[in-house]
């Protein structure tokens, strides 16, 4: 596992958005979903507390996008579409960061990641998170 604990930066494809975000337990928190969003997104996300995060330019380029419930908050570049963040459904303390927009860092550094259950959401499921599978990155030799 890499150990990223500390300050980090990161944003968009283009630059235009970015962002600082303070992981103190490093990536305990790596996740995939498989909910309609995510599945289509295709990102590695973390979990990361709202007072570690601190967008540093770019704010008024974010394209805010909603959608089932309305209650998570999805957050995209308006001028090179990368989806940077958002603020949780299931934890509304909590943004989940696109571990690809953080500088130096790629989700393929991560060999095996969960995948949770974001179809049978805990909100709609006695607040219970379930696993749906695992995925396995092997480059090749």
């Amino acid at each position: 596992m890499i150990d990223m604990r500390g300050t980090h930066e990161g944003g968009c494809h283009c630059g235009a958005v970015r962002f600082r975000l303070t992981l103190p337990d490093g990536f305990d928190d790596i996740e995939r979903c498989n909910c309609s969003l995510c599945l289509m997104k295709g990102i590695v996300m973390m979990g990361v507390p709202l007072q570690a995060f601190e967008l540093t330019r770019g704010e008024d380029l974010l394209t805010l996008y909603q959608f089932n419930t309305g209650e998570a908050k999805h957050w995209f570049c308006s001028r090179c579409g990368i989806y940077t963040h958002h603020q949780r459904r299931s934890d509304p303390n909590q943004y989940a960061v696109n571990a690809a927009c953080i500088d130096g860092l790629s989700p393929l550094d991560f060999p095996e990641t969960n995948v949770i259950d974001g179809v049978h959401h805990p909100n709609d499921n006695d607040g219970k998170w379930r696993i749906a599978g695992v995925m396995r990155y092997e480059p090749a030799s």
